[in-house]
């Protein structure tokens, strides 16, 4: 995902873990320290547009908040040579009856809005479901931690200062321009609403999907499938292209010759698990074929991922499956998405 969400946090959004009694003079030295890191970083709002009224208005509010640091290093991290898991529990988990059945229900209750959109954009209303199902539960699940605190106290701790400075500036200048500051709950990294966007990607990607002129991705569901549409968009989303199909791969296929040769810039461990591209009529020479009665078109171009290895079910994925990886960088999160998305719409 281009910036890193709606998103990326997602999956980590509600991590509880048990509380410990804190030192009194560290949460003291932490206080201080903390204040004056918000007046330096006011500075820089300020440089970049803040009101001087917003920033006399908002810092003074805000306090550390050790809970939120507690929770932050609590992350997995995730070796880089460590062994990946299969997909089909993954799958089982998160596209399962309870979702699709909900997926199906909130598609119909929502569907001459997600019509709107998909006239608008191209971007299907079954997809935006799948996400909006995906990141909250259909909204269920958003997170009630105060954002504007959360994120200033990640940026002073300081581990990723520079992504959380920036969210924090963000946040700073969604107040400045009428965002209720009350308004903004989400999860303890940042993450916001019913789409779970990070403040950088509500200034530039959020839309008002109910004509009030406010993009209410708390509240309004809307505002929240208007501005997952604007984000796939945004993204590259090509309209009328499905993400991909599931596969049959013939025993004999020779997988290295069509190994993927070129090192992704961002989350290369993700994409370097897809082959080269090539076009459905060359899938069909090797004799890879649809598992399904869905097809894709001869000039259609995609690559072959074999999560659960060969033997297995796999995918032939188009463009479009990287535009749900823009929104958050796992191959079992996009296939789980598309996967959802077929579900909702059959």
């Amino acid at each position: 995902m281009r910036f890193t969400s709606a998103i990326a946090f997602s999956a980590l959004a509600f991590l509880t873990i048990p509380s410990s009694p804190g030192n009194n003079s560290a949460t003291a030295q932490s206080a201080t320290g903390f204040d004056n890191y918000m007046q330096d970083v006011g500075q820089k709002a300020l440089q970049q547009g803040v009101s001087q009224k917003t920033l006399d208005r908002v810092l003074p509010s805000l306090s550390y908040n050790p809970r939120v640091i507690q929770l932050d290093q609590a992350q997995p991290g995730g070796r880089p040579n460590s062994a990946i898991p299969p997909f089909a529990p993954y799958k089982r988990r998160h596209v399962d009856a309870a979702r699709i059945n909900g997926g199906k229900a909130k598609y119909r209750q929502l569907i001459s809005k997600l019509a709107e959109v998909e006239r608008e954009t191209g971007v299907p209303g079954p997809m935006i479901m799948a996400i909006y199902g995906h990141e909250t539960n259909y909204g269920r699940i958003t997170g009630n931690f105060d954002i504007p605190r959360a994120l200033a106290t990640l940026a002073y701790e300081g581990r990723r200062r520079a992504l959380f400075e920036a969210e924090f500036l963000a946040v700073l200048k969604m107040i400045d321009e009428g965002v209720p500051q009350s308004a903004m709950k989400g999860s303890w990294a940042g993450a916001m609403g019913k789409p779970q966007f990070l403040p950088s990607v509500y200034l530039k990607l959020a839309k008002d999907g109910s004509g009030d002129g406010y993009a209410d991705i708390w509240n309004s569901e809307y505002d929240a499938v208007a501005s997952i549409a604007n984000y796939f968009v945004n993204a590259g989303w090509r309209k009328g292209e499905p993400w991909g199909i599931a596969v049959r791969v013939p025993a004999s296929l020779n997988r290295s010759a069509i190994e993927n040769k070129t090192k992704a810039v961002r989350c290369p461990r993700v994409h370097e698990r897809h082959s080269q591209w090539k076009n459905m009529a060359e899938w069909r020479a090797l004799g890879v074929a649809p598992a399904t009665g869905r097809r894709l078109s001869d000039e259609t171009m995609a690559t072959l991922l074999e999560p659960d290895g060969p033997g297995k079910t796999a995918y032939l994925l188009t463009g479009n499956y990287r535009v749900i990886l823009d929104y958050n960088c796992s191959n079992f999160y996009a296939l789980s998405v598309g996967l959802l998305a077929d579900e909702i719409r059959s």
